[in-house]
């Protein structure tokens, strides 16, 4: 890890972690709209996966405008992250529950990326990286959005896989 001296040094370490982030989520997000069977739920990963290209083009921008080169530093904790939403894609259950595992792998994501942007945008607000702050709020506001819509949807989501567990109830007091 190269040594870390000022706050700029910070910021740039903490934008080279979400570019690894970001980077992950592309490979990942697709998967995860194969395994969805919502079309909702598919449809809302796909538009993400168009945001998330975007992220990493503004994330490009920032190092750009700070003047350091645009590189990548694995994020541990994005690759833990994913390696939950595979789990959700490889859970054996019905579609419904599937879709809600999903959902929870999906939000854990956009919590994690919410705290992460935050950070950034507080260190570039910081230093005086105006350009950088509003790159970084613009992802931060869509990272928002994606989780509110999330929430909309799992509300959907969570009553089918509720119902399931009803009808499968209601079938075993009939045997």
């Amino acid at each position: 890890m190269p040594a870390i001296k000022t706050l700029k040094d910070l910021l740039v370490d903490e934008l080279r972690d979400l570019y690894s982030a970001e980077q992950q989520l592309v490979k990942a997000l697709p998967k995860m709209a194969k395994a969805a069977t919502s079309p909702d739920l598919k449809e809302g990963i796909t538009m993400h996966l168009e945001e998330t290209r975007g992220h990493v083009e503004r994330l490009d921008q920032a190092f750009k405008t700070l003047g350091v080169p645009a590189r990548a530093k694995t994020c541990k904790a994005m690759k833990g992250l994913v390696e939950e939403g595979q789990e959700a894609i490889d859970l054996e259950a019905p579609d419904a529950i599937r879709d809600a595992c999903l959902i929870g792998a999906a939000q854990r994501v956009e919590h994690y990326e919410m705290a992460a942007y935050g950070t950034a945008r507080a260190f570039a607000a910081t230093i005086g990286e105006d350009e950088v702050v509003d790159l970084l709020q613009q992802t931060l506001d869509e990272e928002g959005e994606t989780d509110k819509k999330l929430t909309e949807l799992s509300e959907t989501v969570n009553q089918e896989a509720n119902d399931l567990a009803s009808s499968d109830d209601k079938d075993d007091e009939e045997d």
